[in-house]
Parts: C-alpha cells; sequence; structure tokens
C-alpha cells in the first residue's frame, strides 16, 4: 500500500460540503430538500461584474496574471480598503488570491510546525483547526461563548498565550455563530497584544459589511502597531455573491520585521496556484468599483431573513437563539432538547428534508448548537421552521 506523509491522516474538512451532497443525492432520489446549510449567498452575481469577465474574455484576457494579481486588482482593493476602513494600504502589500481559503493555509503553513501553539476561535471555520493540526501544531481553542453574545473575549484569549504560540487567528463577523466583536474588545486584544511581540495575527474579515442593528465591524488594520504581524483576510465571495469565481485577497506585511512575509506568499503562490484567472480579476475590479445596489438589497433580505429566523427557532420547543449581529448564519441552542447535535442535523436532513449543519462540525464547544445558513428565501426557511416543529413534536 502507498504510503503519504503523517501529515495527512491529520487533516480534517469542512463538513458543510458533506451535507451539501448528501442534501443533493436526496434531492436528485426526488424528496424535497431545504439547504439552510452551506453558506453560500442565494443570489445571483450582479449583471455588471458578470458582464465585466465577459468582456475581459472577448479583449483577449486569457493568459498567466502576476502571482500576486493584477495591479488594477489590487489597486481596487486599495480603495475599497481605504472606503471601508479608513485606512491606507499600498498595493504591494495586496494579494489576490483564489478564494479566501488559501489565505488561511498559508498563513498557518508559515507558522504552524512541531512544538508551535496557534490559538483559533471555537466554535470557528473547521479550516483553522484543520490546517493547523496538518502542520504539527498544537491548536488552541479561543472559546467564543453564548453568554458574551458569540464574541471573542480579550481577556480570555490573551491569557491562553504562551512563549510557544506564533499565531493568533481572530474572526468577526464570525462563522458559523454570527457574533460581531465589540470595538472596545478589539483595543483591550490591540493593547494586551502589545506584551506579546512574538505572535502573528490572521484577521478573517470576510463578512466585514454584513452587520446589523447598528453594528460596525472594526478592522484590526485600523491599529497601526499591530500592522507589522498583521495579516488579514477578505474577498469577493460573500459580499458580491462570488462563492463559484474563487476571488479573495488578503494584506499582508512585507518588512524585515515581519520577515518579508508578503513575499513567502508569493513564492507560496509561485510554486502552487501560480496566479488567479483574468477574467475573474476583471470582475472583481467591476465589483468594487461598480453600483453596490445589488449588495445593499442581499443585505437587507438577511437582515429580514434574520428576524424571521430568530423568532421561528425561540418559538420551537427545546430552542434558543440570540439574534446574530453580522454575517447569515444563526447559531441556536438546542441541548434542551436532549439530542446530540451532530445526530440531530443528520435526522432533520434525513426525515425532514432540511440541512443544517451540527454545532460540533465547528469545534468542541459547537455541541449543543446547530448552525442555521438564512442564505436562503423567506418561503424556504418558513417551510424549514415548519418542518423542524413537526419533527420535534410528531
Amino acid at each position: 500500500m502507498l504510503q503519504t506523509i503523517e501529515a495527512f491522516d491529520r487533516i480534517g474538512e469542512e463538513n458543510a460540503f458533506a451535507v451539501l451532497a448528501r442534501a443533493t443525492a436526496l434531492a436528485q432520489s426526488g424528496k424535497d430538500i431545504i439547504n439552510l446549510g452551506i453558506g453560500q449567498p442565494d443570489f445571483s452575481t450582479p449583471a455588471h461584474i458578470v458582464e465585466a469577465a465577459i468582456k475581459a474574455l472577448r479583449d483577449g484576457h486569457h493568459g498567466y496574471t502576476p502571482a500576486t494579481g493584477l495591479l488594477a486588482t489590487r489597486e481596487a482593493v486599495v480603495r475599497r480598503t481605504l472606503t471601508t476602513t479608513g485606512v491606507e494600504v499600498s498595493p504591494e502589500n495586496v494579494m489576490i488570491m483564489p478564494g479566501g481559503k488559501p489565505t488561511m493555509f498559508a498563513a498557518i503553513l508559515m507558522f504552524g510546525a512541531p512544538g508551535v501553539d496557534i490559538l483559533y476561535p471555537d466554535p470557528g471555520f473547521p479550516i483553522y483547526r484543520s490546517m493547523i493540526e496538518f502542520t504539527g501544531a498544537r491548536p488552541v481553542p479561543v472559546p467564543i461563548r453564548e453568554e458574551n453574545g458569540f464574541a471573542f473575549s480579550a481577556d480570555e484569549t490573551l491569557a491562553l498565550i504562551t512563549p510557544a504560540t506564533r499565531l493568533l487567528i481572530v474572526n468577526s463577523p464570525a462563522n458559523p455563530t454570527g457574533g460581531v466583536t465589540p470595538r472596545a474588545e478589539i483595543e483591550k486584544l490591540v493593547r494586551g497584544l502589545d506584551a506579546h511581540p512574538h505572535v502573528a495575527i490572521l484577521s478573517d474579515e470576510i463578512y466585514d459589511v454584513m452587520t446589523y442593528d447598528g453594528e460596525t465591524h472594526t478592522s484590526l488594520l485600523q491599529f497601526p502597531e499591530i500592522r507589522d504581524r498583521l495579516i488579514v483576510l477578505n474577498g469577493w465571495s460573500k459580499t458580491w455573491a462570488m462563492t463559484g469565481w474563487r476571488m479573495g485577497w488578503s494584506i499582508w506585511p512585507n518588512d524585515p520585521e515581519s520577515g518579508h512575509l508578503y513575499d513567502k506568499v508569493r513564492k507560496l503562490a509561485v510554486n502552487c496556484w501560480s496566479c488567479v484567472n483574468a477574467p475573474s480579476q476583471f470582475a472583481g475590479i467591476a465589483a468594487i468599483d461598480g453600483p453596490q445596489d445589488d449588495v445593499e438589497k442581499m443585505l437587507a433580505a438577511f437582515d429580514r431573513r434574520r428576524r424571521i429566523v430568530v423568532e421561528g427557532l425561540n418559538a420551537l420547543p427545546g430552542f434558543s437563539c440570540i439574534i446574530p449581529k453580522g454575517a447569515f448564519y444563526a447559531f441556536p441552542n438546542v441541548r434542551d432538547t436532549g439530542r446530540p447535535a451532530k445526530a440531530f442535523a443528520s435526522a432533520l436532513l434525513e426525515d425532514a428534508g432540511v440541512a443544517l449543519i451540527g454545532g460540533p462540525d465547528f469545534g468542541v464547544l459547537g455541541e449543543g448548537y446547530l448552525r442555521l445558513s438564512y442564505a436562503n428565501s423567506e418561503e424556504n426557511i418558513l417551510r424549514a421552521l415548519e418542518r423542524i416543529e413537526n419533527f420535534l413534536t410528531r
């Protein structure tokens, strides 16, 4: 038998795709499935973005692009960053990526090794822990608690840092909980990090515009004291409904104090994905510079659905759900149903035709919770809530 390296026995996966595959198979067999599992906007990419890609192809943009991304695309990211954060970055620090995950992959690969600690949110996006374990580093979960509004605690995070810590991963607005960490808590974290100059920070800000109820996103870019060790992850997938385009960006330090991280990720691109395709990058420019009406409509729809979801979940026996302040996920507490979360999610899919994700797929602290994506129509959300109620009361 062929023998791969030990690291591949440690690597995990994102179970949302396994649930999607099972839901698709059930649908193909004739079962009516309502999918509230996958984190994908149910809107089409705005037409002017699609047209920009078509025009790029017709104009002959068929070849390789720079490993770091087209200068015009990086400059568009610079403009967007200034608009959303008030911070001016250089295009020489912007890296265009084939989606959001490659930034996680690259950052964790740079800092992860046996004997190293990497801190990550739990519950959190499952690829964080998967990649940490792949590198042989020790995954150290930072608890994300319901009683804290699913925001991270600066004090709890800082208390976990040791001399072995090399990377801290933060995510706000957050997947899977919809939590938004207040600015005051982020400021406290940044002040505390002053005592730990050996720790790099990966800030996953992919849901940055998706906040509600007057909440605002605080980007870690707004704190110059950590800029020389900060990696910011963002992209087009969620904001402009471009999940299948595989378009992300990240902002990296590139000075001697940082160890020239930007040049390291450029080399990784050269060795792995070479570059991001040209037409998608022209589409990305159009997304940033073009009209934002469709984005605003999408966010308004998510806000309406959010309220429907929370009201409906809190009416179900054994469910309780705090209102999410960001992203497009609810994370209801289902402990009072007496059902283990993953088995519960599986039964809802198989028996009720509703696809959700069990909380343990997002970490050990996810037990007792389900993740519901309200990136689906109001009609389907109401039908799903009715099916769950019938399942629980039959």
